[in-house]
């Protein structure tokens, strides 16, 4: 499957960093979200778009690996990646020290189409977010 990536670059804020200036790491999450927002905005399917398909798409897992510390002042480069889109939503991040280049955080979610009509689970991921994946891609091999 060709890889949609999306990469944003942001700063360390101070009210993200704890008492060390290191960023508290329940804060990576809020990071997975800007990047995931900046992928699915650029495949065209943004939560406004996601709630107008008539489908919910909650998070049902996160996995993170730490490696090196974020600190305040610093700047972040997060590169987002659709991994899977088929049968769920699974993008896989990477967080690099923008100033070093260096490889601090390593993370996956995955997103589980739900129907708001019926609140069943979709054990394969809607059509209208399959159609604007395969657009992006060209409609090269899945």
């Amino acid at each position: 499957m060709q890889l949609l990536t999306e990469e944003i670059t942001f700063p360390v804020e101070f009210y993200d960093a704890d008492s060390m200036r290191i960023v508290w790491h329940g804060n990576y999450i809020k990071y997975m979200e800007k990047a995931r927002c900046a992928l699915l905005d650029k495949i065209g399917f943004g939560y406004l778009e996601m709630a107008r398909s008539g489908y919910s798409f909650p998070i049902v897992d996160v996995r993170v690996k730490y490696i090196r510390s974020l600190r305040f002042g610093e700047r972040v480069r997060a590169v987002a990646t659709l991994a899977e889109y088929e049968a769920c939503i699974k993008i896989k991040f990477e967080f690099y020290n923008a100033g070093t280049g260096e490889l601090t955080t390593r993370a996956e979610s995955t997103q589980m189409a739900v129907s708001d009509e019926s609140g069943e689970s979709c054990f394969i991921t809607p059509q209208p977010f399959r159609d604007k994946v395969e657009a992006l891609l060209g409609g090269g091999e899945k």
